[in-house]
């Protein structure tokens, strides 16, 4: 079963001017395509040729297989990212807005944590609304690290490699952050992964 490029959920210009549909064309078409074409190659005639993404993180990452954990996560990452967007903007209701309130104290307070963690991170990586039974956090990864595996449900991504943004606002990290936080995340999307039993799954 070869791991798929799955297409975004939304049109190239959607996002724009925030994300351009040229930024989204690279980080699409050319990165996140990379790493799902590497992973591909890794695991052809391997056990894992028949793997689940997440089956293959779990096993590289146990393995200590840094290139095909990085391939593989990464490939999770970005669609779990595309997911976390979304066109139009959308607040936070029902059981997720009340575990915001007692996680943060409102929205507007979670808005400032994930601009505050993604400015303040350094490099390469990625910041996350995580979910652990009822309670709510906002953590950091660096480069490749994920959570499509593990003990913490993720909600929401934002992308925090330079890619992500440099096209559009070249170095200055805040103002992608600010126009993604407040025009763009997919609270339908973080819903749904509160209120699902397990883990979002990579696209088959």
């Amino acid at each position: 079963m070869a791991i798929i490029l799955p297409p975004l959920p939304y049109a190239d210009d959607a996002l724009a001017p925030v994300i351009s549909a040229t930024t989204l064309q690279t980080h699409h078409g050319k990165h996140h395509k990379a790493y799902v074409d590497k992973t591909n190659a890794a695991v052809e005639d391997t056990d894992h040729a028949k793997s689940s993404l997440e089956q293959i993180i779990a096993a590289a990452e146990a393995k200590g297989d840094k290139g095909l954990f990085n391939n593989a996560a990464q490939s999770w990452n970005h669609a779990f990212y595309w997911n976390s967007l979304t066109p139009d903007a959308l607040k936070p209701t029902g059981d997720l807005a009340k575990a915001i309130d007692a996680a943060f104290g409102s929205v507007s307070a979670l808005d400032d944590e994930l601009l505050a963690q993604g400015t303040a991170h350094f490099a390469s990586g990625w910041v996350w609304l995580l979910a652990r039974g009822e309670k709510l956090s906002v953590e950091q990864t660096h480069d490749a690290a994920t959570f499509a595996t593990g003990d913490a449900k993720p909600l929401l991504v934002i992308d925090l490699w330079e890619h992500a943004y440099y096209l559009d606002h070249k170095n200055v990290r805040p103002d992608y952050l600010k126009g993604v936080i407040e025009k763009h995340l997919n609270w339908a999307f973080a819903a749904e992964n509160f209120g699902r039993d397990g883990t979002w799954t990579y696209p088959a």
